[in-house]
């Protein structure tokens, strides 16, 4: 059997196959009483959806929130491999631990 299949397969009988199980043979499914019965939000109607408002009328405030693009990009995306003891250090420190090791890097530059 390849071990480069990105899907499970099982060796039967000198024949590969992909591993399946048919959800109607081994559960019966929920019915609508089950449903009805766990469910504390009802299904919407016609009426419900012509009531219903986007986020940002609902909440204009949150939605003006939005932070826009930057003006002119001061940073750039990178990976960095780190020490785990470096990055558990600077986390320590709470919100922000990014910025922090950027400027610890940026004065060991002497920048």
């Amino acid at each position: 059997m390849s071990s480069s299949l990105a899907f499970a397969a099982v060796e039967r009988g000198g024949k590969e196959g992909v591993v399946t199980r048919s959800l109607s043979k081994s559960k019966a499914g929920f019915t609508k009483a089950n449903m009805d019965a766990v469910s504390d939000n009802p299904a919407w109607t016609k009426a419900t959806t012509a009531r219903s408002k986007s986020f940002d009328e609902t909440f204009p405030d949150l939605a003006r929130r939005a932070r826009g693009p930057q003006k002119a990009p001061t940073k750039t995306q990178v990976t960095l491999r780190l020490d785990a003891r470096v990055v558990d250090h600077f986390e320590a420190t709470g919100q922000g631990w990014q910025m922090r090791i950027n400027e610890a890097l940026k004065k060991a530059a002497g920048l």
